[in-house]
């Protein structure tokens, strides 16, 4: 498989990801006491940072669909606004502050998808500048 199609399948999956995320992070936060409940030890600026973070991934699949540039800089830029939350978390947990066990592989599985688009869509952007190159 291509780059260029890899980069379609990814893009795919973070618009995916990103209505996901927008719509159980709006549940979680804007939804009855039940829906609140629900989450029990959220941690309120790792909730905070993934909805609002879930736009940005629908901005960014989008952008990666179409080819643009700033969409491979954007997909940087999200593993590493993730990459500092996770930081940020890890600084809450070892504070003794209350968390989800989930909320560790949330952060996990969000910061290593970002940083595989990243580089994928870095390496194409690269071929597609230097098409001879591998």
């Amino acid at each position: 498989m291509n780059t260029h199609r890899i980069l379609k399948v990814l893009a795919v999956v973070a618009i995916v990801f990103g209505a996901l995320t927008v719509v159980s992070g709006g549940r979680a936060l804007f939804g009855d006491a039940q829906a609140r409940a629900s989450v029990g030890n959220a941690v309120g600026f790792v909730l905070w940072f993934n909805f609002c973070a879930g736009f940005a991934y629908v901005l960014t699949g989008v952008g990666l669909w179409q080819g643009r540039r700033w969409a491979a800089r954007a997909a940087s830029l999200l593993a590493l606004a993730t990459a500092l939350v996770a930081a940020a978390f890890g600084l809450h947990v070892m504070g003794g502050g209350a968390y989800e066990m989930r909320t560790v592989g949330a952060l996990a599985l969000r910061l290593v998808f970002w940083v595989v688009v990243a580089l994928v869509a870095l390496r194409a952007l690269k071929a597609a500048r230097n098409p001879l190159s591998p």
